[in-house]
């Protein structure tokens, strides 16, 4: 079974960083692309970074690039997204998501095989 669990989620200023975790375990993430998708109240999931399986190649949505990167370490089965001069807007529910085939980049959340339970990043003074 596919399990995904994200933490580092918390409380930051405006211009402040963060890093998300996110562990995977019952399989091996190296397989498998990653994606980090967020959802700010009363909004859908928007996909903010995707680095592939194959040749670890990224993507980031314009709202977060050059702010965020989306760096994986298969030996300890985890993937992160380090966040950078964090803005209010960046304020969201933040999970990520593990696809094993088909196109890629793909930003329907719904073509994923499996989602993690989110974690919470707030941006504020």
């Amino acid at each position: 079974q596919l399990q995904l669990v994200e933490s580092g989620g918390g409380l930051v200023q405006p211009g402040g960083s963060l890093t998300l975790s996110c562990v995977a375990s019952g399989f091996n993430l190296k397989y498998y692309a990653i994606a980090w998708f967020r959802q700010a109240p009363g909004k859908g999931h928007e996909g903010v970074a995707f680095i592939s399986s194959i040749d670890d190649r990224t993507y980031y949505a314009d709202s977060v690039k050059g702010r965020f990167t989306i760096p994986r370490d298969n030996a300890k089965n985890t993937a992160y997204l380090q966040m950078n001069s964090l803005k209010p807007e960046d304020t969201a529910d933040y999970y990520c998501a593990v696809k094993g085939l088909g196109p890629f980049p793909a930003y329907d959340w719904d073509t994923y095989d499996a989602w993690g339970q989110g974690t919470q990043v707030a941006v504020s003074q």
